[in-house]
């Protein structure tokens, strides 16, 4: 696992890569969270001393976490109306200290969305930031997203991306029959970034099959029915 989570090269967050624990390992004996809880707090790690504070890596942005429980998804809801913020992380050891404690995209229910944007914004199109952008999107086998996910994290806070001011944060959807990863951006309209990303971001994850992008705007108005504006 240490070896996948340096994946994207050059990465920020290369160093506290050992404290990542091997994936899959399962959480200790009680009563098993919700799906995307937090088990651990989301403190850095104690140093042995007992005094000596340790070092924190900032990150150039700080990130949400946020989770849309399926089991509070009603029909009639207003879509978003479940979705919450779990935790804002901003320095390297805050990220592994959280990520080492949630399930992986293998691990959550059907139904469930699993957010990380950058602070500030929320995943909505209604965003303000949001409003005008779009997203790209890959599509995995059921249980196929998890090494994907971590390292579209990666590429994210480490600021692995050419245009990563453009960039809002990602989502990974877990559905009964496959699971998504989307891209969100917030200027559609910029085509020269929105393809920078698309390929970088399959470049980072040796993603080979087609991309498409498409506007949020689209999928407001057609829903399902919304065509790629751009592909790579």
């Amino acid at each position: 696992m240490v070896e996948e989570a340096t994946k994207p090269e050059d990465l920020t967050v290369n160093d506290t890569t050992a404290v990542v624990r091997s994936d899959g390992e399962e959480q200790s004996d009680g009563e098993q969270p919700e799906d995307g809880e937090i088990v651990g707090g989301g403190d850095a790690p104690a140093s042995d001393s007992g005094t000596d504070v340790v070092k924190q890596h900032m990150l150039e942005h700080s990130w949400t976490f946020w989770f849309d429980n399926p089991s509070a998804k009603g029909k009639q809801a207003v879509w978003g109306s479940s979705m919450r913020p779990v935790y804002t992380f901003a320095t390297v050891e805050e990220f592994w200290s959280l990520y080492n404690n949630i399930h992986r995209p293998s691990k959550l229910a059907n139904g469930a969305d699993f957010y990380c944007f950058k602070d500030k914004i929320e995943p909505k199109w209604e965003d303000p930031v949001c409003a005008n952008g779009g997203k790209w999107t890959m599509t995995f086998p059921k249980s196929k997203s998890d090494n994907s996910w971590l390292y579209t994290l990666l590429a994210m806070i480490g600021e692995q991306f050419d245009h990563g001011d453009d960039i809002c944060g990602a989502v990974v959807n877990v559905r009964p029959r496959q699971e998504k990863i989307s891209l969100w951006t917030k200027n559609a309209a910029n085509e020269s970034a929105q393809i920078s990303i698309g390929k970088q971001w399959k470049e980072f994850l040796d993603y080979s099959d087609t991309i498409g992008f498409i506007f949020h705007e689209d999928a407001q108005k057609l829903d399902r029915n919304a065509k790629n504006k751009y592909t790579v």
